[in-house]
């Protein structure tokens, strides 16, 4: 199915392709990815998520869990020009499948610009808003690793649909900046990764947005750093959300605290990126309130909270380098990211260490070194051969019957990667 879809899109890319210079229409990029993943646990496949709270929390890719090869991206990217003024773009994946949840899933940003002139420029349309530094900011044929950091990909990979203003000012080759603000609708957690209007899914319209904001500055090609900040709220209409029965019937919190909060939710993080053509290095940290990625606002009657507190905070961070010798590029990376930073939680006991035994607390830890092959040393985002290992924490995985102590796996993952 995939690969007729693919088909298709080519020859409609081939018949557009033609006709470019009459409608100024571009194919301006395409990214192939191939991974081919191996097991270095067994644990991976045969053990059962941990029942205890954090379960929720690590998402493994499901390509982890056995010894695989996938299509991790086909990206085709667009855009054509109005009036010197106005421009759009888009970008799609084949790759990806339409569900019920997400019938746009397949297309991935369709973005209208106008530049108005004195730095100034809005954009509208379906976008990731800007706030981390990866997953905004370093184009997919740029990234250093298999796949971005946990604070990027949990957080700052999902698209929102709304209306983003931006003031650039300096110069490019000394000191420059952009300030950004963002309104949207905020359905980038109700499982369509914002790729849906706020009334499509069930019990959703409500009239608060999110606002976004993003400050950013460069010195030179070599020096980018930068800061964020991003709020909102429950994507249920205040008349037909219910509040988690469980806290209520425990007398933890009251429906009516609940509601007030509205699972507010937010994310505040700092960059900085070093880039040299031997040296690269950059550093992230970002937290903020879990709210409605966990919640606790529904728009059918239920008995279990999605967190273990009200205003359950995360805190992550992630640091990365490498060194650049001609085609081979050596690679490292530490990343953290923790689900409750403050160990907040309304039970009597600590709900992620169970009566059983084991600690599941929701702290999770990637080590990632890695070598890239890159066939055009001058074009870093031509294509390149990465191979990766992965170092995770063994604190997601509970341990089957027999078993003792904490349970994990780690992986190998080659990457090939082609695109222009």
């Amino acid at each position: 199915m995939k690969i007729t879809r693919l088909a298709g899109i080519a020859a409609l890319l081939a018949a557009g392709v033609t006709q470019a210079q009459a409608q100024d229409i571009k194919l301006t990029g395409v990214l192939f990815e191939f991974w081919q993943t191996q097991m270095l646990d067994s644990n991976l496949r045969n053990n059962a998520t941990a029942t205890a709270g954090a379960s929720k929390y690590y998402g493994l890719d499901s390509r982890f869990q056995e010894n695989n090869f996938a299509v991790k991206r086909a990206e085709i990217y667009l855009n054509g020009k109005i009036t010197d003024d106005i421009t759009w773009n888009a970008m799609f994946d084949p790759n990806n499948s339409n569900t019920a949840t997400v019938p746009n899933n397949v297309l991935q940003d369709l973005v209208i610009t106008w530049n108005a002139g004195n730095g100034i420029s809005v954009k509208a349309g379906q976008f990731k808003m800007p706030t981390t530094y990866e997953a905004t900011m370093v184009a997919a044929t740029n990234i250093l690793f298999f796949e971005r950091n946990q604070i990027n990909r949990v957080f700052g990979d999902k698209r929102d649909r709304g209306i983003w203003g931006i003031y650039a000012f300096g110069d490019p080759k000394g000191f420059s900046g952009k300030v950004n603000l963002a309104v949207s609708n905020g359905t980038t957690d109700d499982g369509s990764g914002g790729k849906n209007n706020e009334n499509t899914v069930a019990g959703s319209g409500n009239a608060q947005k999110d606002w976004t904001t993003r400050l950013e500055f460069a010195y030179g090609p070599e020096h980018k750093f930068g800061a964020y900040y991003r709020e909102g709220v429950t994507g249920l209409k205040d008349s037909t959300f219910n509040a988690a029965s469980a806290w209520t019937t425990a007398g933890y919190v009251s429906a009516a605290q609940i509601k007030d909060n509205k699972d507010k939710t937010t994310i505040m993080g700092a960059y900085y990126a070093f880039d040299t053509a031997t040296w690269h290095a950059s550093a992230e940290a970002a937290t903020g309130l879990l709210g409605r990625r966990f919640p606790t606002l529904f728009a059918a009657a239920t008995t279990n909270p999605s967190r273990e507190h009200l205003d359950q905070k995360f805190l992550g961070y992630a640091v990365d380098g490498a060194y650049k010798m001609g085609n081979h590029w050596f690679t490292a990376r530490y990343d953290m990211l923790n689900y409750n930073t403050g160990d907040d939680w309304y039970t009597a006991a600590n709900p992620y260490k169970p009566a059983a035994g084991g600690d599941f607390s929701p702290k999770y830890t990637e080590i990632t070194v890695g070598y890239n092959y890159v066939f055009n040393p001058a074009k870093y985002g031509a294509g390149k051969l990465k191979l990766d290992y992965v170092h995770r924490s063994k604190n997601f995985l509970a341990p089957r019957a027999g078993q003792t102590g904490e349970q994990g796996g780690d992986s190998l993952v080659a990457s090939l990667m082609v695109g222009f």
